[in-house]
């Protein structure tokens, strides 16, 4: 067996067109995600996220190239991976007019899940929709849906869990209660999203996806060294005094950009060298708060797509 909960190679897909050609979904993905890992996928829509999603569960084939998922190759042995695997695309997976306990019995008895009734008590008192199990899903809130959603896939007990883009549209406080819960789970877990800020706070490795192509591969840790050299310095100043300061920075050949905010922005600088010369700059302006911020995630992916 693989050392890797997932692996693939050289995996690609095209889509033909009706108008004629094709777009490449995926471009040859070389990736590699241990057991007990959680992976970020981060990327803009239509990078290739889902259709990588899709081929790694079985549901697509790619057009060339393959993927091992705990050592079985997705195409010649699908029929042995597929009890393996917990997939979650958003809230599609539930019916809306079933109560929540109907259509978790309903996948329980679909996998053959021995002492259901216990488990799904168990997982929605987890999940904090305990009371809410005996009414209809279509009653249900957005976040309380999703929820559900991601009680039926563990249901199943899956060794490695996919999850794709799963708490997008939700308000805070449920996607902080989300992410407990997540970084709680014992299981592999394969996150795409891009929703930034959600990446950053629970995967261990992150894959930059792009236009079918993985840009890089690695921690969050080793990304911000990669950011180490540039340096953004968030200032607010009265707003009058904005667009002369951007005009004085736009001339100046060490400063990459200026990233608008509410009350003033964000510097973007090349090199820690030029400090002094920024620092006797923003002097000659009323400057009400100046703080050095670390590189986000956003920031670096902005940054890997130049290259």
């Amino acid at each position: 067996m693989s050392d890797f909960a997932i692996q693939t190679f050289d995996l690609s897909k095209k889509y033909k067109l009706k108008k004629g050609g094709y777009v490449q979904a995926l471009n040859k993905v070389n990736i590699s995600i241990k057991e007990g890992e959680i992976f970020g996928l981060l990327g803009p829509n239509g990078a290739g996220k889902t259709t990588l999603v899709e081929i790694l569960t079985t549901l697509l084939q790619p057009t060339s190239g393959y993927a091992e998922i705990l050592g079985y190759n997705v195409l010649k042995q699908a029929n042995k991976i597929k009890n393996k695997l917990g997939l979650m695309l958003g809230h599609e997976i539930i019916y809306y007019r079933l109560t929540g306990k109907d259509n978790l019995k309903f996948f329980a008895r679909i996998y053959n899940i021995k002492n259901f009734n216990k488990k799904i008590v168990e997982l929605a008192t987890i999940f904090g929709i305990e009371n809410w199990l005996e009414e209809y899903v279509e009653k249900y809130s957005r976040g309380m849906k999703l929820k559900l959603a991601l009680c039926r896939v563990l249901l199943i007990e899956p060794e490695i869990l996919f999850l794709d883009e799963p708490l997008l549209g939700l308000d805070p406080n449920t996607i902080k209660q989300m992410i407990d819960i997540l970084l709680d789970l014992n299981q592999t877990i394969l996150i795409t999203s891009h929703q930034m800020h959600v990446i950053q706070q629970v995967c261990d490795r992150v894959a930059f996806l792009n236009k079918g192509n993985v840009i890089k591969v690695d921690t969050q840790e080793n990304f911000q060294k990669l950011m180490r050299e540039t340096i953004y310095i968030r200032i607010e100043l009265p707003l009058e005094h904005l667009n002369k300061l951007k005009q004085e920075l736009s001339t100046l050949d060490y400063i990459i950009e200026f990233l608008d905010e509410k009350r003033g922005g964000i510097i973007h600088m090349n090199s820690k060298n030029n400090y002094p010369d920024l620092l006797h700059l923003l002097s000659t302006y009323p400057i009400t708060k100046i703080q050095e911020v670390e590189p986000t995630l956003g920031d670096i992916f902005i940054e890997l797509s130049k290259i």
